[in-house]
């Protein structure tokens, strides 16, 4: 969809639909001049209340030649009081969907609304550009209905087009990320997730993947048991986007294509979703994608320790003992704890060749995560309260919330090993909390923030702008946080 802006009004616009967005208890409001053009039916619909103009609440009217356009869609942003951007993106959404699944090809916003609010239409648009995202490539072809253009009615200024641009390149960045999670693991293996990493490399960025034997060489013990069980070859992802200056900032994606839980395996209701327990590394890959063509400012390291975790006959077994880059010695009490073993080789190896200033692991990480916060925030943990506060800015942002957990020194009890320096796993009894205790081990003095998405990366049910299946939620959150830095 190609977003645009154009400088002509409202009932002039020629378009297969405008898009008018109102206030809850303020009628037409802004558009009078617009009612007037079709004969005062807006104000019909309106007064009749027949629509109210609540929350994402649409009517659709065709304009019967009276003006350009030939459809007129209200659709409402609520009380007055209780719009906000995430509000805004939702109504964008709804709006997208509804008038693509009519088949409108050429669309329209009036942002009078939507200005009056001190609020920007770029919001609108994200939330639509978001909505319209489909995976059906395994799907018999079919003519699919698209919007093809997204008019944006305001004069031409260089802050909005910037707006809108940036808007588009976050939202495309979501869309690779949303098709990487959504393909099943027979197609998105530890090399096809490499692959789609080499992809993003030219210009500022440059990718480097390193084999069994390199990933051996230096030591990462914990990150190999991993991979153990499969066929599958594990990749040990690194990519650099130089934007900036100084030490780079550490992004580490837990990547893990498919995950049964290996000997220790999962009940097999539920587990074909385990193709998503790559979504930390899918996440790293968009979001320097789009540092890239938005040009941040800012250096970054991204880190993919990719695997899947079977349970063949060389697979990892409970009990086993592994080392790690670090040289610290980890007991393995589960299998299917195996995502925080990829990851502490990840931030070893960050540390060691990288040195950034400051390490972000995002990951699938527990089952707790889902339990304790449900699906609607991502679990946050670290041992820098400035670092999580910018995080925690950004996510109220976008939307995309965190919700910071404790990490008190008593946790470090629950995964002591009686026969080496670490267990995997302390356990059920806050197996949320101790999952990232264990990555704090290993990330020492550095500052660092875990974020566990487990309950956050797969949406269960279609969403305003976030249709059922995989989320791509962390993306939008890690720019936010980037775009802030000074």
């Amino acid at each position: 969809m190609k977003v645009y802006i154009r400088d002509v009004k409202e009932a002039d616009c020629v378009c297969d639909a405008l898009i008018l967005p109102l206030i809850e208890e303020e009628g037409i409001g802004l558009y009078s001049d617009v009612d007037s053009a079709t004969n005062g039916l807006l104000k019909k619909i309106i007064t009749s209340k027949e629509f109210q103009a609540k929350h994402n609440q649409v009517s659709l009217v065709h304009a019967l030649n009276e003006i350009k356009p030939e459809r007129v869609l209200l659709i409402g942003l609520g009380k007055k009081k209780e719009i906000s951007r995430e509000k805004v993106r939702q109504a964008g959404g709804k709006a997208a969907v509804y008038l693509r699944d009519l088949g409108m090809r050429e669309i329209t916003l009036s942002t009078r609304t939507i200005s009056s609010l001190n609020l920007s239409p770029s919001d609108f648009v994200e939330g639509s550009l978001l909505s319209i995202y489909r995976f059906d490539r395994y799907r018999k072809e079919e003519e699919r209905k698209d919007i093809k253009g997204f008019a944006i009615l305001s004069k031409d200024n260089s802050e909005l087009n910037a707006s809108l641009k940036w808007t588009e390149t976050v939202a495309s960045a979501t869309h690779f990320v949303r098709d990487l999670i959504n393909t099943p693991s027979n197609d998105m293996t530890p090399t096809a997730l490499s692959d789609a990493a080499r992809s993003i490399s030219g210009g500022k960025v440059s990718v480097k993947v390193l084999e069994k034997r390199d990933v051996e060489g230096l030591g990462m013990g914990a990150y190999l048991s991993v991979a153990k069980g499969s066929m599958e070859p594990p990749k040990f992802v690194i990519i650099e986007y130089d934007g900036g200056k100084g030490a780079p900032i550490a992004l580490i994606g837990k990547s893990i294509t498919f995950d049964s839980g290996g000997i220790s395996l999962k009940p097999s209701e539920g587990m074909e979703k385990m193709k998503y327990d790559m979504a930390g590394g899918a996440v790293v890959i968009g979001a320097i994608k789009a540092a890239s063509v938005g040009r941040l400012p800012v250096n970054l390291v991204g880190i993919l320790p990719a695997a899947e975790n079977l349970p063949g006959g060389t697979a990892s077994k409970p009990g086993d003992i592994v080392k790690t880059i670090t040289g610290k010695a980890v007991e393995i009490i589960t299998t299917d704890a195996e995502g925080r073993l990829a990851l502490v080789d990840a931030i070893g190896y960050a540390l060691k060749y990288h040195k950034p200033k400051a390490l972000i692991d995002i990951a699938t990480l527990t089952g707790a995560c889902s339990v304790a916060l449900g699906n609607e925030a991502i679990a946050m943990m670290g041992n820098d309260e400035t670092l999580m506060n910018k995080i925690k800015a950004a996510g109220e942002e976008t939307h995309e919330r965190v919700w910071q957990m404790p990490l008190y020194d008593e946790y470090k009890e629950y995964i002591k090993s009686d026969v080496a320096d670490l267990k995997n796993t302390g356990g059920k009894s806050g197996s949320l909390v101790t999952a990232a205790y264990f990555l704090k081990e290993f990330a020492e003095e550095t500052p660092w923030v875990h974020l566990d998405i487990a309950g956050t990366a797969w949406a269960e049910k279609d969403k305003p702008y976030t249709p059922k299946g995989a989320s791509g939620i962390g993306v939008r959150l890690l720019l936010n946080f980037m775009k802030q830095l000074k």
